[in-house]
């Protein structure tokens, strides 16, 4: 299934605790569905002490989020996405309520006809 946002999008948080806030993507987990957001989703982590690091401590590092959950930004606004094929067979993301091209996915060879 084609997921609506990718690494290095600015996303918009629609729902939970930080909803309304903006960030970029760093990471998606294809296998869990879920994003990390740069900044966003913030959570404590504590560190045992170990030879290398023999103080321990506490760090704070990004938690995912459920890529449902987001939507990429266009004009300030988050936007549903579609998807349009080009004729050269290149698939574009389109932003469905402005219209515009978000980023080029890359070109499909043949099609599915060919085998």
């Amino acid at each position: 299934m084609p997921r609506h946002v990718r690494k290095g999008d600015t996303v918009m948080i629609t729902s939970g605790d930080h909803k309304g806030q903006v960030g970029e993507v760093l990471r998606i987990l294809t296998k869990t569905d879920r994003v990390v957001i740069k900044g966003l989703n913030l959570v404590t982590k504590t560190l045992k002490p170990t030879q290398s690091n023999p103080q321990g401590g506490m760090i704070t590092k990004e938690a995912s989020i459920h890529i449902s959950k987001v939507s990429p930004v266009v004009d300030g606004k988050a936007v549903r996405v579609g998807f349009r094929t080009e004729a050269n067979g290149s698939k574009v993301r389109v932003a469905r309520h402005a219209g515009k091209d978000l980023k080029v996915l890359g070109v499909v060879h043949g099609t599915r006809g060919d085998k």
